[in-house]
């Protein structure tokens, strides 16, 4: 499997090439990043490093979103933390897990992807590449990653890179946190480039 190292200088390549090589599709300018579970701590670390070359060398500005953060804020905002803890007490985690992600995908709450859409509306695509991280706030099967980027077609074209945290299956399928597959809440979205499945 490709290293962490040589999949972020390929990123780093594609996002600085001319036109940027980020999308699979024009009107998508996504793509997923896949790395180790256990490199967490390292890729944060890099990920400040790539985005300080960014800015210094080529004039992009990048934007970190916590996916995390993200789905706090919609569990605070609208039923809270004292009753989605009171529901996993009383119902089980399963039913607290479905909980929120009721809150996550239902237009009477807030979906993710419009809680994302707000924070970024300011973004120009022409200065700002956007890191989505954290991606362990929709664990263990709280949401599908690829249906965020699914929510952003067609409202917005800020390049943007979601980082995955999993492990690469048969060919570019992956597995969120190495987790077993649970329902349909698989991961790969066929319409965006996936880095860190090469061979």
């Amino acid at each position: 499997m490709i290293s962490l190292e040589d999949s972020l200088k390929h990123l780093e390549s594609d996002l600085v090439a001319q036109p940027m090589r980020l999308a699979a599709h024009s009107d998508m300018p996504f793509a997923i990043f896949r790395y180790q579970p256990c490199n967490e701590f390292l890729l944060r670390k890099s990920l400040r490093l790539l985005a300080f070359s960014l800015s210094q060398n080529h004039h992009r500005e990048v934007v970190f979103v916590s996916i995390s953060q993200l789905v706090w804020d919609i569990v605070r905002k609208f039923e809270g933390t004292d009753y989605l803890f009171k529901t996993e007490s009383v119902r089980g985690f399963r039913t607290a897990q479905e909980h929120i992600n009721k809150l996550l995908t239902s237009p009477d709450y807030r979906p993710v992807a419009e809680e994302l859409l707000a924070y970024i509306q300011h973004l120009d695509p022409a200065k700002h590449v956007l890191f989505l991280v954290r991606a362990g706030g929709f664990a263990p099967f709280i949401y599908r990653c690829s249906a965020l980027l699914d929510g952003l077609h067609h409202q917005t074209m800020v390049p943007s890179v979601l980082f995955y945290p999993g492990s690469a299956e048969v060919g570019t399928d992956l597995r969120f946190y190495d987790l077993p597959v649970d329902g349909t809440l698989g991961v790969y979205n066929y319409r965006v480039k996936i880095y860190g499945t090469e061979r």
